[in-house]
């Protein structure tokens, strides 16, 4: 995707074929800021604090964290001691277990001599293959966008409503539920972006609404309560979120707020619809109500960061000393109120019936 008309990844292998670039989203939007990953340690930090967050990057990152763990020492020891340092960054993302256990089991099997070669190649494929599934969301997302503009009587443009980053900045390039939205603009559909502030950490305010501008993409920052609202007034025309975990019957853990768009979708007839890559789907579990939900430090709901009239970025305290705060960092909404999933191999129900009928060759597996 574009930032300042140039393209840029949001995870990349640096020149000498040992760091590995990130884009330090914490700094955003007020200022871009690369930084430079050389041990496991850094990546596992760069998760837990979320200089990287979104599923698929999460995952991204956990392998090239894991391929600098066997640069550093590529004994069986040291591949174990990375796996369990990596999987208790951050809980409720599946693709991080999926990446880590990816890796480890090939790298148990693979000459220590030959381990280092191999992680930094798999780690690779595994940040290509984001992109390329998160192409073709964008392809077969973009009839939905399509067919939302051709129902309106005034064909103008076609509003879009989404909850969160699930942007590029989420994954490695395009992006899941942002990925039909950058489609649909490059090839002239007059598409509008509504974005929830997405409190407490207002990764939509701050990482949605930046890289939309970076892209051009027509947008409108909204309150998070404000969705319900402009549905009700006909001013949504369909909603596309991402997910971090999705069970194999359809529901979907995103961050929290997510479930009240959904559920105002479904009292307006919106169309709800949520954008996934097949890492994203959690095969072994069937109910919502199983996904670990991450509870955050107390602090991002207590307190805001922004940017004064100085130019200084501080952070201010918005609730009276001495009360108390809880940060849930995502909620679960049930498959009976999302319309339909976007994968990388098509629209299917929020079924079991639907995901194994692009996904067959899981019908065999627990």
């Amino acid at each position: 995707m574009k930032v300042a008309g140039q393209s840029m990844r949001s995870i990349w292998l640096e020149a000498d074929g040992v760091g590995v670039g990130i884009i330090d989203q914490m700094r955003l939007p007020f200022e871009l800021r690369t930084q430079r990953l050389i041990t496991v340690e850094e990546a596992a930090h760069a998760i837990r604090a979320m200089l990287v967050r979104g599923a698929p990057l999460i995952g991204a990152t956990a392998a090239y964290g894991m391929a600098l763990a066997v640069r550093a020492d590529p004994s069986d020891a040291a591949i174990a001691h990375a796996s369990e340092l990596l999987l208790a960054t951050r809980p409720t993302a599946v693709n991080l277990r999926w990446a880590v256990e990816d890796l480890r089991t090939l790298l148990q099997q693979t000459p220590a001599e030959r381990r280092v070669e191999a992680a930094y190649r798999r780690a690779g494929e595994i940040a290509e293959a984001d992109i390329a599934m998160n192409r073709a969301i964008a392809g077969h997302g973009l009839p939905l966008i399509s067919q939302a503009l051709a129902r309106k009587a005034d064909k103008t443009r076609v509003d879009v409503l989404t909850h969160c980053n699930a942007g590029w900045l989420a994954t490695v390039d395009w992006g899941t539920a942002l990925a039909p939205i950058y489609l649909a603009h490059d090839e002239g559909v007059p598409v509008h972006v509504w974005v929830d502030e997405t409190r407490p950490r207002n990764q939509g305010a701050s990482l949605t609404a930046w890289e939309l501008g970076q892209h051009g993409v027509p947008h409108t920052v909204i309150a998070d309560n404000a969705g319900g609202h402009l549905m009700q007034r006909g001013r949504v025309d369909l909603c596309i979120v991402g997910t971090d975990r999705t069970t194999v019957t359809g529901d979907v853990a995103n961050k929290i707020g997510t479930y009240l768009k959904a559920l105002a979708a479904h009292d307006n007839g919106v169309p709800f619809y949520v954008a996934l890559p097949s890492p994203t789907v959690d095969w072994s579990l069937a109910d919502g109500r199983a996904i670990p939900i991450e509870e955050r430090n107390a602090d991002e709901v207590s307190e805001i960061a922004g940017r004064l009239d100085s130019g200084e970025i501080a952070r201010v305290r918005v609730i009276p000393d001495g009360s108390a705060a809880a940060n849930y960092a995502f909620d679960v909404t049930p498959a009976k109120y999302v319309t339909a999933l976007i994968t990388e191999r098509g629209v299917c129900a929020a079924s079991r019936e639907g995901l194994l009928s692009l996904f067959p060759e899981r019908w065999a597996r627990p």
